[in-house]
């Protein structure tokens, strides 16, 4: 009669469903840092078009950039599974909880990216499928493994990568760019920086602990709000450049006026309360979808 079997499992693997397995997946894609997809590719479509692009081709558009997109924020979890996982605000995710094996993450990025690449090849044009493949390895391999752990401007360049939806966009409709698709994938280029560093301000302990050299770890709060407010001020002027290009009209240039004196208000705001900084991380977040809901408006209307 033979004993007990014993069977030893890894204490780090966590055991799951089918579904908890799929979600796993799904948050390595990070979809809400996709939704930056949504609000700055379907109005550089709409504005490129002068009206409403084919039903379709959006659909497709979407998808391949989503596609591409999720691939670049999967492998982003691979390569800061270290930093993740000594980071109150990353621990929980799929590979710091260990619900995802580093290896498959890999697998599963670079195939999202791949298939990302295709079905904008195959359903618009070479461009924009080179555009979105282009901030995927800029993303990877510029941000993610050089800039974030080595300088205080890393989101600052890093914040191209985020700003090539835009010119996506563009390309899928047109085939080509021109200046107004510059001038947006600017406007979000611009609006990067003083949207994280918000964020950084309210998790600066996090990013310190991490080794990461966030502006605020760096330099401190008060000469990190005085970069988001220079950059405020950059981010305005650049969104008016839209309307000298005659891609937009009255409605958007009002628009843009309003809701720059707003974000620059609540950009100083930050100077006498330090403490509001998610108030202004919420803040630039609508005052991004505002301003491409205006883009949108402008050209229907």
């Amino acid at each position: 009669m033979s004993g007990p079997q014993v069977r030893i499992t890894d204490p780090r693997q966590v055991p799951q469903s089918t579904g908890a397995t799929i979600k796993a997946y799904v948050e390595l894609t990070k979809p809400r840092i996709i939704e930056l997809l949504l609000i700055t590719t379907i109005p550089a479509m709409i504005v490129a078009e002068q009206g409403w692009p084919d039903p379709w081709l959006m659909v497709a558009t979407l998808l391949g950039g989503t596609l591409s997109a999720g691939g670049a924020n999967a492998i982003n979890n691979v390569v800061d599974r270290d930093i993740d996982v000594v980071m109150r605000r990353t621990r929980n995710r799929p590979l710091p909880s260990s619900r995802v094996r580093p290896g498959s993450a890999l697998a599963f990025g670079i195939a999202l990216g791949f298939a990302g690449f295709v079905v904008l090849w195959a359903t618009s044009n070479l461009l924009a499928a080179v555009l979105s493949t282009a901030g995927l390895l800029f993303y990877v391999f510029v941000y993610t493994m050089y800039l974030k752990r080595s300088s205080t401007q890393n989101i600052v360049v890093g914040g191209a990568a985020g700003a090539v939806p835009a010119l996506v966009g563009w390309a899928a409709v047109t085939g080509s760019l021109a200046l107004p698709a510059w001038i947006m994938f600017a406007i979000v280029f611009f609006w990067t920086p003083p949207h994280f560093w918000a964020l950084a301000l309210r998790y600066s302990d996090d990013y310190a602990v991490a080794g990461i050299p966030m502006l605020p770890v760096v330099v401190g709060p008060r000469r990190t709000i005085e970069h988001i407010e220079v950059y405020t001020w950059v981010l305005v002027g650049v969104s008016l450049l839209l309307y000298p290009t005659g891609a937009v009209g009255l409605i958007y240039l009002f628009a843009a006026l309003v809701l720059g004196a707003w974000l620059l208000a609540a950009a100083y705001r930050l100077q006498r309360r330090t403490g509001e900084a998610m108030r202004f991380f919420g803040f630039s977040n609508l005052y991004l979808a505002l301003l491409s809901l205006a883009m949108i408006v402008d050209v229907l209307v």
